[in-house]
């Protein structure tokens, strides 16, 4: 491994903090050097970011462009960043959407823009951060450094009941958080004695993975097989359903699954156009990235148990969710309740625990933070028109906005997947994957419908705001998209039409780690194919030090170290 691949990720990581450093030393009158700033900086995020994402070798290893050091090693903590499949992925979204965040809100934020613009910088950084952190400590820290940032961002520049909507969307993922601390606290103790604990995801995973695979032939053998458990594998048979069920609630209020997800709506509305484009373009998919990294694979056994009543949830959530935007006047509401219908299917996805369910849920959330980003993108511009969310205030303006129209429809043609279109791929591998999986085919009838519902709410949505006459006199002289607001969306509607026509590149790098994925979620699965023994491994990187060599291996699952 070179230096460079070595320090990319660091470089990916905290770029965007060195420019807020910059933009910290700013007067707060510089308004115009605060954005051209910010925007170098999450430009040349970017750039690194697309050098990563090409340097990611997709039959390489598991995880790739490690960097490794001792951090509080007694307690088996380290500094531990890498990137697999679909972390490299979600990355390239997020920083993708940086300069984009910059350029939407040049005319949109007002006041206090020193202040705004360095809190997109900061949560940059703990975006990237939690998407590339190895050790379930480290990536905690960062999960909960990204309430701070996006706290201010609706609770300071959101609209008239943005206060509300901030202190709401920090509570719920707040207590979800610190449940999960304490799960993780938990899992470190119970997994081995002193010398063996570690924090370090695939420390941590290998020394579970002989119990769990224990766990899993008493769960499936004859009744009373489990009752001589012992060791880990009956403490997980114990306590491992309750250990599972805090990292799900904390991912879950983060997705938002049904019925936790009433924080979003509130969130979604009050929050400017910046901050719904990187709550449904990046933070949402912390959850649904945290069941694929963490909840599942660690407690394979107890996701087997409770995937039933997960995605009996996932499916209210996508007919509940469209039914929802059906009923809704507001635009902006009616985006954001899409948004729990979508991540709705990526859940599915997941929980079909097949390698189509499973590569169509992580396409698809990707494909969510293209579309919804880009519709809370537009609406923003209108709204700043016309200052209104209502669709009754509106009607007709397609006559005098028909390149702003013409986007729009392309993106709402994306948002209910139309073929040809980056929504349909990811949509289309979730339904295969459900119907193949062991759930009822009721689940994915259920899902199915959600599909039609999402047409009618957005074809009805785009009919009653841009089509038919002109009935107030405040949109018969709207001005069409500038050559700013132009260069802001071309990207959105070119990736729109290149992950629809050409996923091929894109699903090659998520490949790999789909396959771990189904392996490792499958150990609990009755009737399960044995998995091979490289799919089920983590290896990792070893650290830099004569201790880390000294602690000894857990024979049932020992760690592949790579040199």
């Amino acid at each position: 491994m070179s230096f460079f691949d070595t320090h990319l990720l660091n470089v990916v990581i905290y770029l965007p903090l060195v420019f807020a450093a910059l933009v910290l030393m700013l007067p707060s009158t510089e308004h115009g050097q605060v954005r051209a700033i910010t925007f170098v900086g999450m430009l040349l995020d970017l750039a690194f970011g697309v050098w990563a994402y090409f340097r990611f070798e997709p039959s390489g290893a598991e995880f790739q462009m490690e960097f490794r050091v001792p951090w509080f090693q007694q307690f088996g903590m380290s500094y531990h960043l890498g990137l697999d499949g679909l972390a490299v992925s979600l990355l390239l979204l997020t920083v993708f959407l940086g300069p984009l965040v910059v350029l939407a809100s040049t005319t949109y934020i007002s006041h206090r823009i020193k202040e705004f613009h360095l809190a997109l910088l900061v949560l940059q950084t703990t975006m990237l951060g939690a998407l590339a952190s190895m050790d379930v400590l480290l990536f905690y820290i960062f999960f909960e450094a990204m309430l701070i940032p996006m706290y201010l961002l609706v609770g300071v520049w959101g609209a008239e009941d943005r206060r509300m909507a901030a202190v709401k969307f920090f509570l719920y993922t707040l207590v979800g958080s610190l449940l999960m601390l304490v799960a993780i606290v938990a899992v470190y103790f119970v997994s081995g004695g002193p010398g063996v604990r570690s924090f370090d995801y695939g420390t941590l995973y290998n020394n579970l993975l002989a119990a769990n695979q224990q766990l899993a032939a008493c769960t499936n053998g004859p009744e009373g097989a489990c009752a001589s458990l012992t060791g880990l594998a009956a403490t997980l048979h114990t306590y491992g359903p309750w250990m599972f069920a805090a990292f799900a609630l904390a991912f879950a209020i983060k997705v938002p699954m049904w019925p936790v997800h009433t924080w979003l709506p509130d969130a979604h509305v009050q929050a400017p156009v910046a901050g719904s484009m990187i709550l449904a373009g990046v933070m949402l998919k912390m959850g649904t990235y945290g069941f694929w990294r963490f909840a599942i694979p660690l407690f394979p056994v107890a996701a087997q148990a409770a995937r039933p009543f997960l995605a009996v949830l996932a499916v209210i959530g996508i007919v509940y969710g469209a039914l929802m935007c059906l009923a809704q006047r507001d635009i902006k509401k009616l985006i954001a309740y899409s948004s729990v219908s979508h991540l709705g299917y990526c859940m599915l996805g997941l929980l079909a625990v097949t390698s189509e369910g499973a590569t169509g849920s992580a396409y698809q959330m990707l494909n969510h933070g293209i579309s919804t980003g880009a519709l809370f993108l537009l609406f923003g511009f209108l709204y700043e028109r016309r200052h209104t969310r209502l669709m009754s205030d509106y009607g007709g303006i397609a006559k005098v906005m028909p390149v702003f129209t013409a986007a729009f429809v392309i993106i709402t043609f994306s948002s209910v997947a139309v073929p040809g279109t980056n929504g349909f791929i990811g949509e289309f591998l979730v339904l295969m994957g459900t119907f193949k999986s062991t759930l009822p085919l009721g689940f994915g009838a259920f899902a199915t419908l959600g599909v039609i519902l999402g047409a009618a709410y957005m074809l009805w949505m785009v009919q009653k705001v841009f089509f038919g006459g002109i009935t107030h006199r405040e949109n018969q002289h709207l001005r069409d998209m500038n050559l700013r607001e132009m260069l802001t969306t071309a990207p959105f509607i070119v990736l729109v039409a290149v992950m629809g026509l050409m996923p091929q590149p894109f699903l090659e790098r998520i490949a790999p780690s789909t396959e771990r994925y189904v392996a490792r979620a499958s150990v609990g699965a009755p009737g399960a194919p044995q998995a091979k023994d490289d799919q089920l491994r983590v290896e990792v990187m070893s650290l830099p030090s004569t201790a880390a060599a000294a602690r000894p291996s857990v024979p049932a699952a020992p760690l592949a170290v790579r040199e």
